[in-house]
């Protein structure tokens, strides 16, 4: 049975493959599209995540040779590099980037994906491979459907990253909720997800936190869980939302949607 650590790898790399062959069709004025990130057009989304594997591939192999990862100036001078770039470099870039990424997850033997620890910079301790990949994994997947939709409405978040990435949306409650624009209500609902079937309950208060399913919710919210994982990144607006997507109780999709505004 394949381990965590290989499900995410090959989550990516078929999430490269699928992407790369969108992006080597890809023309000047595609890149100039807008995308499902506020703000930026496809070709920066294509830099964000070249730039990502750039700093993550530098974290693993610092990892790998038993040294320190890069400095505090190694990220920004990255970011730097790629923002100088023009739309067609940021294609080239990330097309060339990733698959050095996936190529090196891939190249771990079975004792690496158990044992190696890598230290991504902002958490207070080094983590495993698998949970550096699905971190990895959660911005690759969500991106991707933000270059993807610039061109389909319909697009969603690859099936195969769905199950991965559910397992961390409470960790990151605290990063992408703002519990504050509900001005001191509080109310807990039952989620419902299908596709893979999940129940949770969500507490919105001073604070966001995934529960245990309540006897007595305050309401309920029903979707496909690719869709709840983009509402909870601020990526469910009205134009991206299924029919099968559901809230009753007491509060809106609407206020959902604010309570999750994205980045």
């Amino acid at each position: 049975m394949s381990s965590i650590a290989d499900q995410t790898i090959a989550a990516l790399r078929s999430g490269h493959e699928a992407l790369a062959a969108l992006v080597r069709k890809l023309g000047p004025d595609d890149l100039l599209r807008p995308s499902g990130a506020s703000d930026w057009q496809v070709s920066q989304v294509l830099s964000h995540l070249g730039s990502g594997a750039e700093i993550n591939l530098a974290a693993l192999r610092a990892a790998q040779a038993g040294d320190p990862a890069p400095g505090g100036d190694f990220n920004p001078g990255v970011w730097a590099r790629w923002d100088a770039m023009p739309p067609e470099e940021h294609a080239a870039g990330f097309l060339e980037a990733n698959e050095r990424l996936v190529a090196a997850y891939e190249a771990l033997d079975q004792s690496a994906r158990a044992d190696l620890r890598i230290d991504l910079g902002f958490l207070p301790e080094p983590v495993d491979v698998a949970t550096a990949g699905r971190m990895r994994l959660s911005e690759f997947a969500l991106h991707r459907w933000d270059v993807e939709v610039g061109f389909d409405p319909a697009a969603t978040v690859a099936a195969d990253a769905v199950p991965l990435l559910l397992e961390q949306v409470g960790a990151m409650l605290a990063w992408t909720g703002r519990p504050d624009v509900l001005a001191g209500r509080q109310a807990v609902l039952a989620v419902r997800l299908q596709d893979p079937e999940r129940s949770y309950g969500l507490r919105l208060g001073e604070r966001l936190e995934l529960t245990e399913v309540p006897q007595q919710p305050d309401g309920e919210l029903t979707a496909p869980a690719e869709a709840w994982l983009r509402l909870t990144v601020g990526r469910l607006g009205p134009q991206y939302t299924p029919d099968s997507v559901r809230v009753t109780g007491a509060v809106s999709l609407d206020e959902l949607r604010g309570v999750f505004p994205g980045f």
